[in-house]
């Protein structure tokens, strides 16, 4: 079965086509500044042949029109119809407290993500915009949608629940959520097959750490607390976002800056984390770069940065009475040397020792753990569109079964 994976966002569009069956990835790329001047579209095929084109791609109906012309393209194409598109699974960011899994999109459940808008506006609404743009291009082909959030719909109320009056939870469903739950799923089940053990005895902590980053306890299977809450900004320091932050901080600042609740916003979401810190960059490499010539701002974000995943695997072993094994994932996770030995440094008391030579491995999936310790250090390269393919191929077959 080929799954059309997408990941729509306000001016463009990520996409996969993925054989479900053999788990092999046929093609892939994005289309880009859709809706504006100088929007283009790249594709890589499975064989490395690559295309850039460029267009008017004014909506997400016409993005996806490209996509479905590179795929079928006779030079750099990997279908010679339509039909062999069999289902389309789209990544949704926010699915509120409905959804604790994947589902099949039907006009009940687009009625659902369009109450849950005001929990992710910046995102849900394009996430909808695919879904109809899929209908017009690819009428009747089944579509699901796969939820950021799903994965921690299990967190027990002590750790979803905020210090706030329990009436604003129940009016307006304000708790943790948390986000990037495929690639915690992903990496989790990678790992326990790594070890050579079942996910279900093992106590995990799942580290996301790309330009936004979120860290989940993953006890036995199941997220039991996470660091993003009811919004992604809340919990690591990230490329531009703050994480955790004293509330009353942002009030003072609009009061002395006069800033407006979007100002704010903006402030926190964009101009903040390691950009803020370090006055720099918000890419972490350029920020080791400097640190490393002696640059303090970018030594005081790297710092910060670094002793917020350190702290917060502290307390996952604790939420869990233990752990067995940290995963690092995402751009920095996967990559980032410097930030792996620093997050783990002084946790011997947990078993968490990292061997360097292993470390500076160039292996892209690796067990970097010191010999004889008792805690798995893990490098695990996430695929979340590998989670959407397999999830939507499972909803159809049984559908077809049904």
């Amino acid at each position: 079965m080929n799954i059309l994976v997408l990941n729509c966002g306000s001016s463009s569009v990520k996409y996969q086509l993925i054989n479900g069956a053999e788990q092999k990835k046929l093609a892939g790329g994005v289309v880009e500044r859709i809706g504006m001047s100088g929007a283009t579209l790249s594709n890589v095929r499975y064989d490395g042949d690559e295309i850039k084109i460029a267009g008017e791609i004014v909506d997400h109906t016409v993005a996806i029109e490209y996509i479905l012309a590179i795929l079928l393209s006779r030079n750099h194409g990997v279908i010679s119809d339509k039909s062999d598109i069999h289902a389309i699974g789209h990544r949704v960011v926010h699915g509120g407290e409905t959804f604790s899994g994947s589902v099949l999109i039907t006009p009940e459940v687009i009625k659902t993500l369009k109450e849950n808008i005001e929990l992710a506006p910046l995102h849900n609404p394009h996430n909808l915009r695919g879904i109809s743009a899929c209908d017009a291009n690819l009428p009747g082909t089944p579509q699901v949608g796969v939820f950021d959030t799903a994965f921690h719909q299990r967190m027990p109320k002590k750790a979803y629940l905020y210090g706030i009056p329990y009436a604003l939870y129940s009016q307006y469903k304000i708790r943790r959520y948390g986000f990037h739950g495929t690639s915690h799923r992903y990496v989790a089940d990678r790992a326990a097959r790594m070890l050579g053990r079942n996910l279900s005895e093992l106590r995990l902590i799942t580290t996301h750490l790309g330009n936004g980053c979120s860290m989940a306890a993953v006890d036995r299977g199941v997220s039991v607390d996470t660091t993003m809450g009811f919004t992604p900004l809340e919990g690591l320091l990230m490329g531009t976002r703050s994480g955790d932050l004293d509330t009353q901080i942002i009030l003072y600042i609009m009061g002395k800056e006069g800033l407006t609740l979007n100002e704010a916003g903006t402030l926190l979401n964009k101009h903040s984390g390691l950009q803020g810190i370090s006055g720099i960059s918000s890419d972490m490499r350029e920020i080791v770069t400097e640190m490393k010539n002696g640059d303090r701002k970018a030594g005081y974000a790297f710092d910060v940065f670094s002793y917020r995943v350190k702290k917060y695997i502290g307390a996952y072993a604790a939420a869990m009475g233990g752990v067995d094994a940290v995963i690092f994932t995402g751009g920095i996770g996967e990559n980032s040397t410097d930030v792996r030995t620093a997050a783990c440094e002084g946790l011997g008391f947990l078993g968490i020792e990292v061997d360097e030579e292993k470390n500076l491995s160039k292996e892209k999936e690796k067990n970097i753990s010191r010999a004889g310790t008792k805690t798995a250090v893990l490098v695990i390269p996430t695929n979340e569109e590998l989670v959407i393919a397999l999830d939507t191929m499972e909803i159809v077959n049984a559908l077809k079964k049904a």
